[in-house]
């Protein structure tokens, strides 16, 4: 592979801009560190993302950003303040977290009871942050001005935040937009990219049984929820994958239930909540489909009310070939050619980062944060973290990226 410097001259392009950014970003790390750990000692859920909004806008007005925060006051973007010729680049990351006790002993360990980034979204933003911050002064010192925008959105977890983005304007004027997620199950220093389908369709699942509650002694006397909600969460596991073709992937999973208030009375309701991820939207409606049937044939069965409701939620992230192609190769320059992987298949996860592959196209790529001796605990554990020096990898890989993607094509087969 040719260098840095050779491969600019070749393509015609300013070859002082890559180094820029690898040395403001190295100048930038600890500031970037400790960007992370003040947002994971002050997480803020889906929806809620006020404090959080407030205080990066505050850091990017400080660098002489212009910001625009979303009308709602969570989310936000930022660019630089004087106009740059041509379609800008997104650099997005997410800023919302789980509503997930933290269980670790570390001194940056989440402040607010039952919130905590389980899923790197503080890693995310800290390095689409230091990328943003690299490519302005990289544009000063090696004169190569990128026109670039930072997205920061709310509510990834709950499918929401990037339509409100959108909604607010962060799209307009987009050429193409670029993001990463952490994975613990690849190793640091190494990334992953897949063109095509990344990840799957991710819809809701809203249930509510409702019986007729009574004396835990004498179940004839009621119709036990509990009963009919236990019924109906083994079916669906039983019965809707069989009810699909095993080669279009379906996962069906109700991570909440809640009934009743103590050991000794029948309630009147339990509510379930869940999620259908597919690989197709034909997989999608036969699933919805066969939930409703198995839901009428349970109630029938045992005299309760099922009531479901079905929310749409993202659709699958499809990674634009031209778009992961130029990621790619900027992730090479960072990490080597040998620590660049494939990703075999889309995931089952669901991401919002497919709403703005409606308005543009883009890549969504995977950043290794795995040790060595397998020891990193998985996304969404309580006892979740990373390496903060793939904070610095991430910020060069956006900012590369970034800066391949508006110049000519041939930054891209260099």
């Amino acid at each position: 592979m040719k260098t840095d410097r050779a491969a600019a001259a070749t393509a015609g392009l300013n070859p002082a801009a890559p180094p820029a950014i690898d040395r403001e970003v190295e100048r930038l790390a600890p500031r970037l560190i400790a960007l992370r750990r003040h947002l994971h000692a002050h997480p803020e859920p889906s929806g809620q993302e006020l404090a959080t909004t407030a205080y990066l806008a505050r850091l990017l007005r400080e660098e002489g950003l212009e910001v625009r925060v979303a009308p709602a006051g969570r989310g936000l973007s930022a660019e630089p303040a004087a106009t740059r010729r041509g379609r800008r680049v997104a650099i997005r990351a997410d800023i919302d977290a789980l509503r997930l006790h933290d269980a670790k002993d570390v001194p940056y360990r989440s402040l607010a009871d039952g919130v905590c980034h389980a899923c790197g979204h503080d890693a995310h933003t800290a390095a689409a942050v230091g990328a943003a911050l690299a490519l302005e002064a990289a544009a000063g010192r090696a004169g190569d001005a990128v026109p670039w925008r930072l997205i920061l959105q709310p509510a990834e977890e709950s499918s929401e935040g990037a339509r409100e983005m959108i909604e607010a304007g962060a799209m307009d004027g987009v050429g193409a937009i670029i993001a990463l997620h952490v994975d613990p199950e690849r190793l640091l220093g190494h990334a992953a990219f897949r063109t095509g389908m990344l990840t799957a369709y991710c819809d809701e699942i809203d249930v509510t049984v409702t019986g007729s509650g009574g004396h835990a002694a004498r179940p004839h006397h009621a119709v036990d929820p509990i009963a009919a909600a236990a019924e109906l969460v083994s079916a669906i596991y039983q019965f809707v994958p069989r009810a699909v073709d095993s080669r279009d992937p379906v996962v069906v999973t109700f991570g909440s239930i809640h009934g009743g208030s103590t050991q000794n009375v029948i309630p009147e309701q339990v509510h379930l909540r869940g999620t259908a991820r597919t690989h197709s939207h034909a997989a999608t409606s036969r699933v919805e489909q066969r939930i409703l049937e198995i839901a009428s044939g349970i109630a029938g069965a045992t005299g309760a009310r099922i009531e479901v409701e079905f929310k749409r939620g993202p659709d699958a992230v499809v990674n634009d070939a031209a778009v992961t192609d130029c990621c790619r190769r900027a992730a090479a320059d960072v990490l080597g050619a040998d620590n660049i992987e494939d990703i075999p298949a889309a995931s089952m996860g669901g991401e919002d980062f497919a709403d703005y592959l409606a308005h543009a196209p883009g890549c969504l790529m995977r950043l290794g944060v795995g040790r060595p001796d397998g020891s990193t605990e998985m996304l969404h554990s309580p006892r979740f973290d990373l390496d903060e020096s793939a904070i610095g990898i991430g910020a060069r890989i956006l900012a590369r990226a970034a800066w391949r993607l508006t110049q000519p094509v041939e930054a891209c087969d260099s």
